[in-house]
């Protein structure tokens, strides 16, 4: 059965779909010799070459799946004009595919970071329709009243939507701060840090300790990374609605 370009490219662990998207319209991509148009669909036994290096036959790469403990000033991108510290220079190299990270920390905060050789699975844990559930310890400046919690799990307007928290917790704090701990069903840019500000906060740290059902463990020094267990790796699948595929590798 044929299945588009983008997909079969992301499935062998290239990258996203939407990295795959632009690697295709730069002309990067061949089937049977000709140059591949976005949107076409191939199938099963079609010679696909991608940069020059042909797919074939080759069954997709055993899917990996990496934990990362982000620090602080670490940048989420490839690379960085003004030479800051990148998250990718600290995961273990590989052979076939490349890191796609499922989401990203701004640069000041830190905690669970999620890299996988699936770029499938990182699309879907990524879109807001699976409702994968990312989970923060945030520190704030001042006490949010009971005001601000009722705006901050109703709804408050932002500038590119309505944003919430699922949930928030009082986890307690001394002097000038205090820790929440919230859950929100998105990965919007600063959603956390721009939905505090609208009900009156300013975060002073921000921590993500869980993704769907992976947890930051406290045992995961900041800088180093982890393998997933195999049973840690299902969950995920599952969570993205892809347990089906992941079985069949």
């Amino acid at each position: 059965m044929s299945e588009k370009l983008q997909k079969v490219l992301a499935q062998r662990g290239l990258g996203s779909r939407r990295e795959m998207e632009r690697v295709i319209l730069a002309g990067r991509v061949r089937i049977g010799g000709r140059v591949a148009e976005l949107g076409e669909r191939v199938n099963p036994g079609e010679e696909i070459v991608v940069d020059g290096w042909r797919l074939g036959q080759r069954p997709p790469p055993k899917s990996r799946v990496l934990m990362y403990h982000k620090m602080a000033g670490e940048m989420c991108t490839r690379s960085d004009p003004r030479g800051r510290p990148l998250v990718f220079d600290k995961l273990p190299p590989i052979r076939q595919g490349r890191w796609v990270a499922v989401g990203r920390l701004d640069v000041n905060s830190s905690g669970l970071m999620l890299f996988t050789t699936d770029g499938e699975l990182a699309a879907r844990l990524m879109h807001p329709s699976t409702g994968i559930a990312r989970r923060y310890a945030v520190r704030v400046l001042g006490r949010a009243n009971p005001d601000a919690i009722a705006q901050l799990t109703k709804g408050i307007v932002l500038e590119d939507g309505v944003a919430r928290f699922t949930e928030i917790r009082d986890a307690g704090g001394e002097g000038a701060n205090h820790w929440y701990q919230v859950t929100i069903m998105e990965g919007r840019k600063r959603e956390v840090r721009r939905l505090f500000a609208a009900a009156g906060l300013v975060v002073s740290r921000l921590i993500r300790i869980g993704y769907g059902p992976v947890e930051l463990p406290r045992t995961l020094r900041p800088g180093y990374s982890r393998a997933l267990a195999a049973p840690a790796v299902a969950a995920l699948y599952t969570a993205a609605g892809l347990a089906a595929r992941q079985k069949s590798r």
